[in-house]
């Protein structure tokens, strides 16, 4: 029998793992809406949010509510999945996190309307909501 927990236990390999390449790799995706001219809306949800303060690099943990009206193109949700944890080490404030998604987001799929709400979980007695909208000229 092993005296050292370290030899009972195996160790992770140090190469990359699927779910970290794919995040690393992520990108937004859209596809084509379906009922283009209909006004109608997603309401998207990402409970498990993270980034880093830029000041301490203590981890942010947020939910992300996202309320868009698609025009020509949808967001695809896995795609939407790995690029919100493409956050988990960002150093990011969370005014510039919650604007920096948005301004991806509107890139990446020109809704006609979107109501980003990012809303932090409260750090030292202090809890952030960051709402931010776009509208389609």
């Amino acid at each position: 029998m092993s005296n050292s927990l370290s030899e009972s236990v195996s160790q992770p390999s140090q190469e990359i793992k699927y779910g970290e390449r794919e995040i690393a790799e992520g990108k937004l995706i859209t596809f084509p809406n379906p009922r283009v001219g209909r006004r109608y809306n997603i309401d998207i949800t990402l409970p498990e949010f993270t980034c880093k303060c830029p000041f301490s690099g203590y981890p942010d943990f947020a939910t992300i509510h996202i309320t868009y009206i698609p025009d020509q193109q949808v967001v695809e949700l896995k795609a939407l999945k790995l690029y919100i944890n493409s956050y988990r080490d960002r150093y990011i404030s969370h005014e510039e996190s919650a604007n920096q998604i948005l301004d991806d987001f509107v890139a990446a799929c020109d809704p006609l309307e979107i109501t980003l709400k990012a809303d932090f979980a409260p750090r030292g007695n202090v809890h952030t909501v960051i709402e931010v909208h776009h509208k389609k000229q």
